[in-house]
């Protein structure tokens, strides 16, 4: 086994280590994607309003989370605002700060296109029968919405916990960060150790995430029949 390196998960607490780091993870991941989702909502619904002014401020937005990268949206947030404004942020709080700021424009924009597939005759129709705005939207456009919304969401989710293992570059000890110091731990007993650590970062990725796309993928195939 020592040859091999995979002895080093099990020295001391490597694996429980991992997990914490892991966890660290996915609690940035879950406020990230709460706080997304809550002000994405919002931000669709800003995203149709006539306003030229509003759209052109969302449509603003929008772009630079789409042209700009996290990882410097994160250099901004962690290095840029301390040094500039003396704003001393922890990594954990820059992180999901970054986050939300991506998943926030990118909900919207999910929110947006879902409102926009429906029909209009729809409200049309809703109306002719003598629905009243509410019952319009309780029964007819929110249902509609939530279905073509949620696999999307879904998706957007798998996208966030993946693309936080960005933050070790900022110093916040997740799974990566975890990883990257057993191994530098084991550099000379156990040369071969970044085989397994980052074999198995990938596997707790996977074990995460693929459920999830899995669950999109049916619910996609459910609502189309």
């Amino acid at each position: 086994m020592e040859e091999w390196g995979i002895s080093v998960l099990f020295e001391g607490k490597n694996f429980i280590r991992l997990l914490q780091g892991l966890g660290v993870t996915l609690e940035i991941s879950l406020i990230s994607v709460m706080i997304s989702v809550v002000l994405g909502l919002v931000m669709g619904m800003f995203m149709r309003v006539k306003t030229k002014v509003v759209r052109l401020i969302c449509r603003l937005y929008l772009n630079t989370v789409r042209i700009v990268p996290q990882l410097v949206l994160l250099f901004l947030a962690y290095f840029g605002l301390s040094k500039s404004f003396g704003i001393n942020l922890s990594g954990e709080v820059a992180s999901i700060l970054v986050f939300s700021f991506w998943g926030i424009a990118e909900m919207g924009d999910l929110v947006r296109g879902a409102l926009d597939s429906i029909p209009k005759h729809q409200y049309e129709t809703a109306l002719a029968i003598g629905l009243n705005q509410r019952q319009i939207y309780q029964y007819i456009i929110i249902p509609q919405t939530i279905r073509r919304l949620l696999p999307q969401t879904i998706n957007l989710v798998t996208r966030i916990i993946k693309t936080t293992s960005l933050i070790v570059l900022i110093g916040v000890v997740e799974v990566v960060k975890v990883g990257q110091q057993i191994i530098e731990a084991s550099r000379l007993t156990v040369p071969t150790a970044a085989l397994w650590i980052y074999g198995v970062i990938f596997l707790l990725y996977f074990l995460i995430c693929y459920p999830i796309s899995l669950a999109a993928t049916k619910l996609e195939k459910h609502w189309e029949e």
